[in-house]
């Protein structure tokens, strides 16, 4: 005869499926969580590596944007931002470092170039990128901005340049700004300084420079020269005293040997 099944035994069972089913859609919720997590970081990742100008560049830079602002009555500016996380990295202007000239009072008129950079890890798809816009004032029209920012590329300052040196592109990119506003309308060219007027002063004597710059040289060639002429007199000194000698030697052997052919000397 058959044994039947206790019903407590078939609710177990169920209950124990039950468990399984819930512990296994909490792991998977646990590796999508984690897997979103990590893209998230890794997207993120990255930001700081952005370099921004160093404290040269942005020294180099100001002055530049200082006189082009003061000649062509307009300001510029420049902006690194990190594109994930939207913080500018490094803002200046002909103001100084760290000034913008966006909503700044004292820049009715300004231009300003905007770099964007990203950097993605390497378990990423996604390559680094960057976004270079030229922004200005209300009063300077749209077709004047595409001008100067297009002019960037011309200029060999394209995305290229930026992702691999965002800090120098950027600064750049400034002082290239008042060259740029000008062959788009927004500005006249930066006056050219005028060559100096004032008549040359004549040239100094030629002969008080030779002796008052180089007397050094000609006493040491006038020593030399007595030196050399020293020697050679004592050359000839030398010389004729020595003829001289010879030539007594040479004549006492004559009279010995005109002594030996005498009557007396045979």
């Amino acid at each position: 005869m058959a044994t039947a099944k206790k019903p407590g035994g078939q609710q177990a069972a169920v209950a124990n499926a039950n468990q399984g089913t819930w512990i296994v859609w909490v792991v998977i919720g646990v590796m999508v969580l984690c897997c979103v997590g990590i893209g998230v970081f890794n997207r993120n990742g990255g930001g700081d590596d952005v370099l921004p100008p160093t404290s040269q560049e942005r020294g180099d830079t100001v002055p530049i944007l200082q006189r082009s602002s003061a000649s062509q009555g307009i300001c510029y500016g420049w902006v690194l931002r990190d594109f994930y996380r939207y913080t500018d990295l490094s803002v200046g202007s002909n103001l100084g470092d760290g000034i913008a000239v966006e909503e700044n009072a004292a820049c009715p008129r300004w231009v300003q170039v905007v770099a964007q950079v990203a950097y993605t890890s390497e378990s990423s798809e996604s390559n680094d990128f960057a976004r270079i816009t030229v922004e200005t004032s209300d009063d300077i029209s749209t077709t004047a901005r595409y001008r100067m920012q297009s002019g960037l590329e011309r200029l060999g300052l394209t995305e290229d340049a930026f992702v691999d040196e965002p800090g120098w592109a950027v600064t750049r990119a400034a002082v290239s700004l008042p060259l740029l506003a000008a062959e788009a309308g927004v500005v006249e060219p930066a006056p050219t300084p005028a060559a100096a007027t004032a008549d040359a002063p004549p040239l100094p004597d030629a002969g008080s420079d030779l002796w008052r710059d180089r007397w050094g040289y000609l006493l040491a060639a006038v020593g030399l020269l007595l030196f050399t002429a020293l020697l050679f007199a004592a050359g000839f000194w030398q010389r004729g005293r020595q003829r001289r000698k010879e030539a007594e030697r040479q004549g006492r052997t004559k009279d010995v040997r005109a002594a030996g052919r005498t009557p007396e000397g045979r």
